[in-house]
C-alpha cells in the first residue's frame, strides 16, 4: 500500500483476524504506543524504539477488535511520547492532512487521523490525554470519540498521564465509531437519546469567529432536537483556571511515568516537546495534590450537571487547523486555547465525540458532544442517530 500521507510507520505490522463479529470487513491501524505482539513500539522517537523490546502479547483493546473480525493493517505516527497537539514530529516528519495539506494535522494521534481520512483504513485506534484523538480528528474532518476515563482498557498501552490517558478511535462515518463501540465499550443500557443541550457559553467564547458562524446552524439544529436547551457557563472559576489545573497533575504524573528514562537515555526530542518534558519536571508533589482534590469537585460538579439526561455542546478545536510551519510562540499559544476546551472532559474523566460539523475555506471544524460519566454507548447511539440532520 502507498503511502503519500506519511501516516503509516510499517506497513508491514498486519495482523489476521482472530474471530469473526461486529467489525468483520474491516480494517484498522493503531497508535505506535499499543503493543503489537513481536513489534517494538517507537512512541515517536528513535531512542524509545533503540531502548525498548517487542511486545508479548497485543494490546487488550487490539484484541478485542481482532476478535470481533477487524484486520490490523499498520501502525501509525504519533507525536513524541504523545506529548503534543500539533502531529509535526522533527524526527519523522508531519503526515499530510488530506483535506487541507497545507495545515497540520493535529497531535498526537495524528497519523491514526490522517489514516482514516485518507481512507487507508476503516478506522484507527488513538489515544487521548489532554485532546490528542479530539483535535486531530476535528483538523482532518473524521469523527472521533474519547471514552470516559477508565472505560477502555488502556493494557498494553504506553502511559502518557494516566489519570487522563483514554484509548479512543476515529471513524469517516458515526456508524462505524459506533460498531467500534459496540466492541470496545461495556454493555450498559442504553436509554433514549438526550433530552437536554447545554450551550457551554465559556467555551464558545474561545473559538474565532470564523467558527462560530461556520458552526452556528449545526448548533441550532442540535438544540432543536432537544426537549429543551440553555446556555450554561461551564467552569466558574475559568476555563484558563481549569486548563491550569490540568497542565500540573498531567505534567507531574508524565515526569512521574517518563522522567527516569530521560535522564537515563538523555533522547533528543524536538525543541517544544523537550521544553515541556523540562517544565514537567519541575512540578512539586504539593502541587500535583492540591490540584487532584480540586479536580475531584469538578468531576462531582461536570457530574452533576449532565447527568444521564443531557449533552454539553462546545466546539471541539478554537478553529480550523493551523498552518504548517507557525514560529514557536504562535502555535503555543494556539495549543494553549485548545487545550481550554479539550480540559473540560479530561479533568472530568467524561465521554466526548467530536462531528466534522462544517468547514471554513474548505478547512474542517468539529463540535463536540460531551455526556455524564458512563453514557459513552448512550452518546455513540444518539450521534449516529441525529448525524444525517446535522450533515444534511
Amino acid at each position: 500500500m502507498k503511502d503519500q500521507w506519511n501516516a503509516v510507520v510499517n506497513h508491514q505490522v498486519t495482523v489476521e483476524p482472530t474471530g469473526q463479529g461486529t467489525l468483520s470487513g474491516l480494517s484498522f491501524m493503531v497508535k505506535d504506543v499499543f503493543a503489537v505482539r513481536d513489534y517494538t513500539n517507537g512512541a515517536g522517537n528513535p531512542c524509545w524504539l533503540e531502548t525498548h523490546s517487542p511486545a508479548a502479547e497485543h494490546a487488550e483493546a487490539l484484541s478485542l477488535l481482532l476478535q470481533q473480525g477487524a484486520r490490523l493493517t499498520g501502525t501509525t505516527h504519533t507525536d513524541e511520547l504523545m506529548f503534543s497537539l500539533n502531529g509535526e514530529n522533527v524526527h519523522y516528519g508531519t503526515p499530510v492532512n488530506p483535506k487541507t495539506p497545507d495545515r497540520i494535522p493535529g497531535g498526537s494521534s495524528s497519523g491514526s487521523a490522517v489514516a482514516v481520512a485518507a481512507g487507508l483504513a476503516d478506522f484507527a485506534l488513538g489515544t487521548d490525554t489532554g485532546g490528542s484523538v479530539r483535535v486531530p480528528s476535528s483538523y482532518c474532518g473524521v469523527y472521533g470519540i474519547r471514552p470516559t476515563h477508565g472505560i477502555v482498557s488502556e493494557k498494553g498501552v504506553i502511559p502518557l498521564a494516566p489519570s487522563f490517558d483514554t484509548v479512543g478511535w476515529m471513524a469517516r462515518d458515526p456508524e462505524t465509531l459506533r460498531r467500534v463501540g459496540e466492541v470496545l465499550l461495556p454493555q450498559t443500557a442504553l436509554g433514549s437519546g438526550f433530552s437536554r443541550i447545554l450551550i457551554g457559553e465559556d467555551a464558545w467564547e474561545l473559538a474565532d469567529i470564523e467558527s462560530k458562524e461556520a458552526l452556528a446552524s449545526c448548533l441550532e439544529l442540535l438544540c432543536g432536537l432537544a426537549e429543551s436547551y440553555e446556555a450554561v457557563r461551564i467552569a466558574s472559576q475559568g476555563l484558563p483556571e481549569w486548563m491550569a489545573m490540568f497542565r500540573t497533575i498531567q505534567g507531574y504524573e508524565i515526569w512521574q511515568e517518563h522522567g527516569a528514562w530521560i535522564e537515563r537515555e538523555q533522547p533528543v526530542f524536538g525543541s517544544d516537546i523537550a521544553g515541556r518534558f523540562s517544565w514537567a519536571g519541575t512540578i512539586e508533589r504539593a502541587d500535583q495534590e492540591k490540584e487532584a482534590e480540586r479536580r475531584l469537585e469538578v468531576r462531582k460538579h461536570m457530574a452533576d450537571l449532565l447527568g444521564t439526561d443531557a449533552v454539553l455542546v462546545i466546539p471541539t478545536t478554537t478553529g480550523a487547523a493551523p498552518k504548517l510551519g507557525l514560529a514557536g510562540p504562535l502555535i503555543e499559544e494556539r495549543r494553549v486555547r485548545t487545550m481550554r476546551l479539550t480540559c473540560i472532559a479530561g479533568l472530568s474523566g467524561l465521554p466526548q465525540l467530536t462531528i466534522p460539523a462544517a468547514g471554513i475555506l474548505g478547512c474542517p471544524v468539529g463540535i463536540s458532544l460531551i455526556a455524564g460519566p458512563g453514557q459513552d454507548r448512550r452518546l455513540l447511539e444518539w450521534a449516529t442517530s441525529l448525524v444525517p440532520a446535522v450533515k444534511g
